[in-house]
């Protein structure tokens, strides 16, 4: 290709666009790829896969103006385009827990964090954590944590 390029010849822009479609025949006749991700699962697998990836495509918060855009079954029901009592089932088919089980998960791990390796305020994480009151944070955290998010703070500093 590199001594067709250098040619003064008439047909030479046509005769690089045919080698380089013979590189692409070539490489469509390779072999595909194994790794084939939803390769040999089924629709709630594929679910559970997704939803996983949109759960935690939200994390790591690090600033305390981001927030989590998607708090609850209905917005990843909406997002994945399907019925939330489809998500609810396929979730609980394949990981035994329920869709607001694995959010609420996945928030408290995300909330442990920010209170341990962040200054930040409670109310600063209760807002980037998609709470909208203070009041309703303390009481998630507290009835996953059984202490209040300044307690867990302060145990967790020791």
């Amino acid at each position: 290709m590199l001594e067709e390029i250098t040619l003064e010849f008439s047909y030479k822009y046509d005769s690089l666009r045919s080698m380089v479609l013979q590189l692409i025949f070539s490489a469509l006749k390779l072999e595909p790829a194994a790794f084939q991700p939803y390769k040999d699962s089924n629709g709630p697998q594929r679910i559970v896969s997704i939803f996983s990836e949109l759960l935690e495509r939200q994390f790591p918060i690090q600033t305390t103006m981001q927030r989590m855009e998607l708090r609850n079954p209905a917005d990843f029901a909406g997002r994945l385009s399907v019925h939330i009592n489809h998500l609810n089932a396929a979730l609980k088919a394949v990981t035994g827990k329920t869709t607001s089980q694995l959010i609420a998960t996945r928030i408290m791990q995300e909330a442990r964090s920010l209170l341990q390796h962040t200054d930040w305020n409670i109310s600063e994480i209760a807002w980037s954590l998609g709470f909208d009151d203070l009041p309703h944070f303390i009481n998630f955290f507290k009835r996953n944590q059984q202490l209040t998010p300044k307690v867990y703070r302060k145990t967790a500093a020791v």
